[in-house]
């Protein structure tokens, strides 16, 4: 008689989560969930929280085995710090706007008309980007990478032009060149929503992504006096994360994607968050499911590879930027 093989849709949610945490000893592996994943991905993880971070925790952990609960660049950073690690990311498929609208072709061509430039990359770019980069980011940390950068030297930052408007407006720099990428759903936060909901929700704390485009709004309700400058924060993932952990308020709205409200709710039960945006949802970072993961860990689906000579040339733009600082518990 065949084996019938149990299904996430077979079992309840605890039974699932035990086979899962089982697979997992098994293949001594160990599960990371990025904040923007499905709740169930997220609580069924041994580790959650941003990108880099994660990454940083392929690097350091006992497991043989990374299974990345995430999209596939974040699954190229953790092998890039990780190469002799197995890293699994439970759907290939799982891509990402953001670091989709630049090509390590794109970069060389860039720096070409620009020689001399200093590049700069946030880690939302894939491992062939990062290779051709003098320096990466994150949104917590991009403003100090700036800053470590002679005032004389060009810089050119890449992909996203929202969190590279962010960072030229605090740093004061002008000789900054901005690619004009754009995360899909970021971009889709625009500023007439947040100032309607602001509107709406005049006791209400708003924190907002610098990938968003209503990052520019959120300054702007600021600077003219029409929000009272302590209830807008720009902040990253983790960023939020401890905002949300030491506030007082009755509500907080968030200004990026809608997964990172589960773990909002779990760091402060008295407070209540809301979307700027409910439709705001990333649906490459949905692509993980239950099945995928449980599939992940029986079959060993799929294996991320970067060529070596790649992986070396990206990480050392990744640890210029740690040499700087060390990226903040969110730095997304």
């Amino acid at each position: 008689m065949a084996t019938v093989t149990a299904t996430a849709d077979t079992m309840t949610r605890q039974e699932w989560a035990a086979e899962v945490r089982r697979l997992a000893d098994e293949r001594d592996a160990v599960i990371l969930a990025h904040n923007y994943q499905r709740p169930e991905i997220q609580d069924v993880a041994h580790h959650t929280g941003d990108s880099l971070a994660l990454s940083r925790l392929a690097a350091s952990v006992d497991a043989g085995t990374i299974v990345f609960c995430g999209v596939h660049f974040m699954a190229e950073t953790a092998k890039i710090l990780a190469p002799e690690k197995t890293i699994l990311l439970p759907d290939p498929n799982a891509g990402c706007s953001l670091a989709d609208t630049i090509t390590a072709e794109d970069v060389r061509a860039w720096k070409a008309q620009h020689p001399g430039a200093v590049v700069v990359a946030y880690v939302n770019t894939t491992a062939a980007v990062k290779a051709e980069t003098d320096i990466c980011c994150t949104s917590s940390n991009a403003a100090d990478v700036i800053r470590s950068i002679p005032e004389d030297k060009e810089i050119l930052f890449l992909p996203d032009q929202f969190l590279g408007a962010h960072v030229k407006r605090v740093t004061g720099r002008e000789n900054i060149h901005i690619w004009m990428g754009e995360c899909h759903v970021h971009a889709g936060i625009d500023g007439h929503t947040l100032r309607e909901r602001v509107a709406a929700e005049p006791d209400a704390e708003v924190y907002v992504h610098p990938e968003c485009g209503c990052a520019t709004s959120a300054l702007y309700l600021v600077g003219s006096g029409a929000v009272p400058e302590d209830r807008v924060k720009v902040l990253s993932t983790g960023g939020m994360l401890s905002a949300a952990e030491n506030t007082s308020a009755k509500k907080v709205l968030i200004a990026t994607e809608t997964g990172m409200l589960h773990q909002l709710r779990n760091a402060n039960s008295t407070t209540e968050f809301e979307a700027v945006n409910s439709r705001a949802e990333c649906h490459y970072m949905k692509m993980i499911d239950a099945d995928k993961l449980l599939n992940s860990l029986r079959h060993g689906t799929t294996e991320i590879l970067v060529d070596p000579e790649t992986a070396e040339r990206a990480r050392r733009s990744v640890e210029r930027m740690v040499s700087i600082g060390q990226p903040s518990r969110g730095g997304e």
